[in-house]
């Protein structure tokens, strides 16, 4: 036996260390035969990985960046994955991802009540599975239901979670807010998603619908995504190729703020919806006109 060889003791004590590995809870695993082996069962432990300075700083700007995901219990294995990659770093590249925690503030602030990590990666498993699932679900107003529901998507926006599906307590599709969500559990029963479901625009219309304040934008800009991605600002926004250009979806409560973005832009655009929107674009081009009247004035 290879292993006692190296060990340098008998076969039969080699195959006792093996047991005692096993007893500690390590999952040793033994093929038997002529060519028998022993083998440590994969996802054990992982190996060694090596970064390059790049690498590492992507993974250190991402670790960062999951502090805000707004998922409870996560947090302390964000922090200690952060501190192991801090004491293997050189000290030029840890002073740059110290610099970075110190100095950028995030733009979306994070929730009050946290989806649970749990909840978040039982639903995607359910949403790539097609299974559905049981949700025991608080609204907003404190009432707890159960419910069957067919998960199409799960959506981070605004740093909430979300759950777009079918709801089979009411018969119609429904979003649900997964920090309110008590327990989920996966069934064994499956479904067959829409055809052409769009998880983002299907989760702007719901919000729409939910938040009687809010309204869903949808606006053509008639460029390239590479040139959309480098002008239009990436929270609260979704850029998705087609023909023609670029469709940008959005939900705002501030249609001021959207007219602003879009009059900042250097390429065409059209605006599908909502006709308001093209009411404050309008607005806005009186306020350019009267300030670059103003500045005539002043020569």
């Amino acid at each position: 036996m290879e292993i006692a060889e190296r060990l340098e003791v008998s076969s039969r004590t080699a195959r006792r260390y093996v047991e005692i590995l096993r007893e500690l809870g390590v999952p040793v695993v033994g093929k038997r035969g002529r060519h028998g082996a022993y083998s440590l069962r994969p996802g054990f432990k992982l190996p060694p990985m090596m970064f390059t300075e790049d690498e590492a700083l992507g993974l250190g700007l991402a670790l960062l960046a999951a502090r805000r995901l707004g998922l409870s219990g996560v947090a302390p294995a964000v922090e200690g994955a952060l501190a192991k990659l801090e004491r293997v770093m050189p000290v030029v590249l840890g002073e740059r991802i110290r610099a970075l925690e110190e100095t950028v503030i995030p733009a979306v602030a994070q929730p009050a009540e946290l989806a649970g990590g749990e909840v978040v990666v039982a639903l995607a498993e359910a949403v790539r599975g097609r299974r559905r699932v049981r949700l025991c679900y608080r609204s907003g107003l404190g009432e707890e239901t159960e419910r069957r529901v067919d998960p199409y998507a799960v959506v981070n926006r605004e740093g909430y979670w979300y759950a777009v599906g079918q709801d089979h307590l009411r018969g119609r599709m429904r979003i649900f807010r997964l920090d309110r969500v008590l327990e989920a559990e996966v069934l064994g029963e499956t479904f067959v998603r829409p055809p052409g479901f769009d998880a983002p625009q299907q989760v702007l219309s719901t919000l729409a619908a939910m938040q009687g304040d809010r309204w869903a934008v949808e606006v053509l800009l008639e460029a390239t995504l590479e040139e959309a991605r480098e002008q239009v600002p990436p929270m609260g926004v979704t850029l998705e190729g087609a023909e023609g250009g670029v469709v940008m979806r959005s939900s705002t409560s501030d249609l001021g703020w959207m007219a602003r973005v879009l009059a900042g832009l250097s390429f065409p655009f059209v605006v599908r919806r909502p006709p308001e929107l093209r009411e404050a674009l309008i607005r806005r081009a009186a306020e350019i006109a009267d300030l670059a009247g103003r500045a005539e004035d002043r020569r």
